[in-house]
């Protein structure tokens, strides 16, 4: 699973990486030390009612996607990750992989290792830097009263040889050559959708050990990611 990532890169930084037409109100700041249920940066693409045209756009999220069904929205605390086996599948995600696929920008992720209570975090982070996108899903929920909630859930797949030590599930990375074809919704097909979605390269990323602060999801300042003397480069 993923369970915390880093998300640091700037708006402006994010608006040029990604190609981005709209830039949306309500971004979140930096964050280092990215929780479920707080607002995420995140690129998707939405169609224009009055000119047809196709506009990508970035905009805050909900980490954990609350399902057009949902009775509340709590729900969306349990549902951070959609595993890529039953994506296509499974009510809660099916509707949202098939037209309402985004990107989520990111700097890295975090997993842990060990027994509880001793349990190690790592940084798995780009080994020549840069930002990476996570494949995910989006999805819109009104309340009772009417307010709107648009969450979102990260597509998780088998680890490569990388992650796998740490754990045996990880964030689809997707590669600047597959945004356009992800984001579009409406002419990919499913079945082309679901093949871009493959665990990364074994070399794409290094393992860093952190310093067990990154432990207290309340944290997200720049100090927040420092590693140990001790680094493990897997």
């Amino acid at each position: 699973m993923c369970g915390r990532y880093a998300s640091s890169a700037s708006p402006q930084d994010l608006m040029e990486e990604f190609e981005v037409d709209d830039l949306f109100d309500g971004l979140p700041g930096p964050d280092y030390n990215v929780a479920p249920t707080v607002a995420v940066p995140a690129v998707f693409e939405r169609r224009v009612r009055d000119t047809g045209e196709i506009r990508r756009r970035l905009a805050p999220l909900v980490w954990g996607l609350v399902p057009s069904w949902a009775k509340d929205a709590s729900i969306g605390s349990r549902m951070i990750n959609a595993r890529l086996e039953t994506v296509a599948e499974k009510p809660a995600f099916r509707r949202a992989f098939s037209t309402r696929r985004c990107l989520l920008p990111a700097d890295g992720f975090y997993e842990w290792t060990g027994l509880k209570g001793a349990r190690r975090p790592f940084l798995l982070r780009p080994r020549q830097g840069g930002l990476i996108a996570f494949a995910a899903i989006w999805e819109r929920w009104l309340d009772r009263a009417g307010g709107e909630t648009y969450s979102v859930a990260i597509i998780t797949c088998d680890a490569n040889a990388t992650v796998a030590p740490l754990h045996d599930r990880m964030p689809v990375v997707l590669g600047p050559e597959h945004f356009e074809a992800w984001l579009d919704g409406k002419t990919t097909e499913l079945k082309a959708a679901q093949d871009m979605l493959q665990p990364a390269p074994d070399d794409l990323f290094e393992a860093i050990e952190m310093h067990p602060q990154i432990n207290d999801s309340r944290r997200d300042e720049p100090g927040i990611q420092q590693p140990l003397q001790t680094q493990l480069l897997l």
